[in-house]
C-alpha cells in the first residue's frame, strides 16, 4: 500500500563547504537526510567523507584554521550560528569512531561518567542497563560491571562505546568506519545494532566497505573529487541505496561501486 506521508528530516545541509584554512577539503554539499533512516557515505579515500561527517556535529572544530561556509540545519537552526553551543551540538549529535575507543574504566563507569558530566539525574543504574540493553552488550557484561572496559574484545569495545554514546539521548549517531578495526562476526553484530538503533535515531556512517553500505544503509551519498585535478571532494550522487547501487545516474558511481575504481 502506497502512501502519501511526507518523510520528516533530521538535518539539512544547504551549499555546505568545508575549508582547513585556504583549503577547501569538501564543497557544496546539499542534501536532506530522512529521520530514523541509515544514510551511507561513500566515496575512494581522500575525497572528504570524514570531514563532512565530522562537520555534523563540530567536530571538525578541533582542527586549527578549520571552518565551513553554507549551513547544517537541524530543527531549523544553523548548528554554526553564533548562538550555537558546540557542546550542546555534540550531545545531540552522538559519534562512535573507527577503533573502539573505552576510557580506561569500569564498564559500568564507561557510561556512567559520560552520563554525569552531562548532567544525569536519574537512577544510574538503569540507565547503565538501558544503554547496554541498547547496544545488544548486556546479556555479555551484566555480571561484570565492575571490570575495565580494556578487558573487553574489540567488537564488545564497539558496542560499549555505542553504548555510551546512547547513554546521552541523542537524536543523530555519526559512525566513522564502525567495523572497519573489527572481525566478521563482530561486523555482523554491529550491522544488526544498527537495524535496531535506526528504530529510534538517525544514523550516518561512513564506511569503504561497500557490500555493508549496500546491507545497512537507506540512503547513500557518493563522494568523488570535484573535478579533475581537484583536492576538493563532493557529492556527486544522493539517494536510495537501492538505486545508487543497481541504477546510478553518474558513471563514476557505477564505476565505483562495481568496483572499477577505488
Amino acid at each position: 500500500m502506497q502512501t502519501n506521508e511526507t518523510p520528516e528530516y533530521a538535518i539539512e545541509t544547504k551549499d555546505l563547504s568545508i575549508f582547513y584554512g585556504a583549503f577547501k577539503a569538501v564543497s557544496d554539499v546539499n542534501m536532506l537526510l530522512e529521520k530514523q533512516k541509515i544514510t551511507a557515505i561513500i566515496g575512494p579515500s581522500g575525497c572528504g567523507k570524514s570531514t563532512l561527517l565530522r562537520a555534523f556535529n563540530r567536530m571538525n572544530d578541533f582542527v586549527p584554521n578549520s571552518h565551513v561556509t553554507g549551513e547544517i540545519l537541524m530543527r531549523g537552526q544553523n548548528l554554526y550560528g553564533s548562538n550555537i553551543d558546540p557542546v550542546e551540538v555534540r550531545r545531540s549529535i552522538g559519534m562512535v569512531f573507527q577503533k573502539p575507543n573505552p576510557f580506561p574504566k569500569s564498564i559500568y563507569e564507561n557510561i556512567a561518567w559520560g552520563a554525569r558530566i552531562n548532567g544525569f539525574k536519574g537512577n544510574m543504574d538503569e540507565l547503565v542497563e538501558q544503554s547496554l540493553r541498547g547496544s545488544a552488550l548486556w546479556e555479555e557484561v551484566k555480571d561484570v560491571l565492575q571490570k575495565s572496559a580494556y578487558e573487553l574484545s574489540g567488537g564488545q569495545q564497539q558496542r560499549l562505546c555505542i553504548a555510551r554514546t546512547i547513554a546521552i539521548q541523542p537524536s543523530i549517531i555519526l559512525m566513522d568506519e564502525p567495523a572497519s578495526a573489527l572481525d566478521p562476526i563482530s561486523t555482523l553484530r554491529i550491522e544488526e545494532l544498527m537495524q535496531e538503533l535506526k528504530k529510534n535515531y538517525t544514523i550516518i556512517i561512513v564506511t569503504h566497505n561497500m557490500q555493508q553500505a549496500a546491507r545497512v544503509s537507506d540512503y547513500t551519498a557518493m563522494m568523488m573529487l570535484d573535478k579533475e585535478g581537484s583536492r576538493s571532494g563532493t557529492v556527486i550522487e544522493f539517494s536510495e541505496t537501492k538505486r545508487i547501487f543497481t541504477n546510478p545516474k553518474d558513471k563514476r558511481t557505477e564505476d565505483y561501486v562495481t568496483g572499477r575504481f577505488g
